[in-house]
């Protein structure tokens, strides 16, 4: 019987040193320049942060994702989760490490459909964390629902004419390429009638409307734009994947999306528990430490049973998504990792918030950033109550209606056979 919840020795050596790397060397960067991690690299911030991923690259777990032919290690899902819980810790760990979203989805996207001379002018430059990239998928009107897009592309002799607007398209002031999703048979519907193509950043027409900040954040460090893509031509080698891939494309990238952002989840959470446990015992009111309240205790057993569960269900994801190789086959658990995310990292933010009293709510500690970020993880890659019916509909599949006018488990009847069953043996005792 294989089960087994010990990493390797040789593994949890890598964890141990990345996890003392992450928060000696890393975390401070987040301070320092808190909000340019996908900024390119130049000047003294390439000379403080190329040897930090060097290092990285000599411990073996620079994008340890990717295969060996891309530049990676190989690692499977739950080797990546164990990772990202000790890169979840801040925002600068994933572009130190090599696997920061958008660009690690992207990356697999032109992998599996890029050109030749795609993966020259951009895969490669990507994977060595040299550019950035921003996935156009979103749009105003529409969220994340296909079946309400508007933006086309047309063809017009062997070219792509793009037109439409995309919201909420990260990094798109920063990114060297955009993986834009438009219709391009409006007569096959959304899910055969879409497309993506790659769209270089300097291509005429794509117009920045607003870059959009999230809650707290300040003017300049808006990183989600509102596209209008002009009259966006393109050559018919931008087409990624064939016409009419989209969503296909779309559901794979996005997959591998929401699990890896559970794991960097597990990382913000633990910090949020420790930081939590810490007040506790630094504090003391009406005569006794914090730790001491009952009320404080109940939100420490609390948070502690809610993270471990949520890790141990991301840990089981990944392990299925390993043992598949094939996301819809867990696209019930991952659906339902997504569900759990950000009420785990709420909650937890949320009480420890709370044991800090008035020091919580300011931004002297990450604690309300925690929770509106929590917000964001609800919405990202598709809304909560959307993954909600996803699990819903695939648990119901593995269930069926009985055509009885009583339930299955009703027990009259259950206690019925089971007399008979065991009448041998009762004799008068009934």
């Amino acid at each position: 019987m294989a089960w087994d919840f010990e990493t390797d020795p040789e593994y949890q050596a890598k964890l141990d040193w990345a996890d003392d790397f992450v928060r000696t060397e890393v975390e401070p960067l987040d301070l320092v320049w808190p909000h340019e991690q996908f900024v390119p690299l130049t000047g003294k911030r390439r000379d403080a942060i190329a040897p930090l991923k060097q290092r990285v690259r000599e411990r073996g777990l620079w994008a340890t994702h990717l295969g060996p032919e891309l530049g990676g290690q190989g690692h499977g899902q739950v080797k990546l989760a164990l990772l990202n819980e000790i890169l979840g810790r801040c925002s600068w760990a994933p572009i130190v490490f090599g696997c920061q979203a958008p660009d690690t989805g992207n990356a697999e996207i032109l992998a599996h459909y890029g050109s030749d001379e795609q993966k020259e002018r951009y895969l490669r430059p990507l994977l060595d964390g040299e550019l950035f990239s921003c996935y156009s998928m979103t749009e105003p009107q529409a969220g994340a629902d296909p079946r309400q897009f508007t933006t086309t592309a047309v063809r017009d002799g062997g070219d792509w004419v793009l037109e439409g607007r995309k919201y909420f398209s990260s990094n798109a002031r920063t990114a060297a390429f955009y993986i834009v999703m438009a219709i391009t048979d409006p007569e096959a519907g959304a899910y055969r009638g879409m497309s993506m193509f790659l769209v270089p950043a300097d291509t005429p027409g794509i117009e920045i409307e607003r870059d959009v900040r999230l809650y707290g954040e300040p003017e300049a460090a808006g990183q989600h734009a509102l596209l209008h893509y002009n009259q966006v031509r393109v050559p018919d080698s931008a087409l990624l994947g064939g016409a009419g891939q989209a969503f296909v494309i779309a559901q794979t990238r996005l997959g591998g999306g929401r699990i890896h952002h559970a794991m960097r989840t597990i990382g913000l959470a633990q910090r949020a528990l420790d930081m939590l446990c810490e007040r506790a015992l630094s504090r003391e009111t009406a005569g006794s430490q914090l730790a001491e309240k009952q009320f404080v205790q109940g939100y420490i057993a609390d948070s502690w049973a809610q993270l471990a569960q949520f890790r141990l269900l991301v840990l089981h994801t990944a392990w299925k998504i390993d043992k598949y190789n094939d996301y819809k086959k867990v696209r019930k658990d991952i659906a339902a990792v997504k569900v759990v995310m950000p009420t785990v990292l709420h909650d937890i933010a949320w009480r420890s918030m709370q044991v800090h009293g008035a020091l919580g709510v300011t931004d002297e500690v990450p604690l309300m950033k925690m929770i509106s970020g929590a917000a964001v993880m609800g919405l990202a890659d598709g809304p909560t109550e959307v993954h909600k019916t996803t699990v819903a509909r695939q648990v119901l599949r593995d269930h069926s209606a009985t055509d009885e006018l009583w339930p299955t488990e009703w027990l009259p009847r259950k206690r019925e056979a089971a007399l008979a069953q065991y009448a041998d043996f009762l004799g008068d005792e009934r």
